[in-house]
């Protein structure tokens, strides 16, 4: 049998590995970290649950000797949503990969226009800003601070 400090130093490094991997840039990363971190979430519920008993059917074993069944009916829960967050995961991975065949999480152009504008005074609240139809750099703020945003061009494409 194995002591449950040895399980519990397992859990702190799954854990340690899960958030290391969650705070990459790269999406395949992130899912990995989130899967990490489900096991981690597993294996702590198993280790806190306390030691294996008798199945907890009644009439077969004293109350005493039966095992929790709490304990994995978490587990199968938390196996659940850790499957919902990857399938979720998985969709934004493909997404990115289709758009930008890459999987790296990029700043965006409309999060540095919005980033200057509130930088400059221009609009006082994110909210208030609207950066629909800004496509490409050219419909943004440029970098420099003094000039003024050059207009989109009404009908063609460039």
């Amino acid at each position: 049998m194995t002591s449950p400090i040895l399980l519990l130093a397992l859990v702190g490094v799954l854990y340690a590995a899960g958030v290391y991997l969650i705070l990459e840039r790269s999406l395949t990363r992130v899912l990995l970290g989130i899967l990490v971190l489900g096991n981690a979430t597993n294996v702590l519920v198993v280790v806190a649950g306390g030691r294996a008993g008798a199945p907890p059917l009644v009439g077969r074993a004293p109350d005493d000797a039966m095992s929790d069944a709490l304990v994995q009916a978490l587990v199968l829960t938390a196996i659940v949503i850790t499957l919902g967050v990857t399938a979720f995961l998985l969709a934004l991975i493909h997404r990115a990969w289709t758009l930008e065949r890459e999987d790296d999480l990029t700043e965006d152009v409309e999060d540095r226009s919005v980033r200057r504008r509130l930088a400059r005074g221009e609009q006082s609240d994110e909210e208030e800003l609207d950066t629909t139809g800004c496509e490409s750099t050219a419909d943004t703020d440029p970098d420099d601070t003094g000039s003024e945003p050059t207009p989109a061009r009404a009908g063609g494409a460039s």
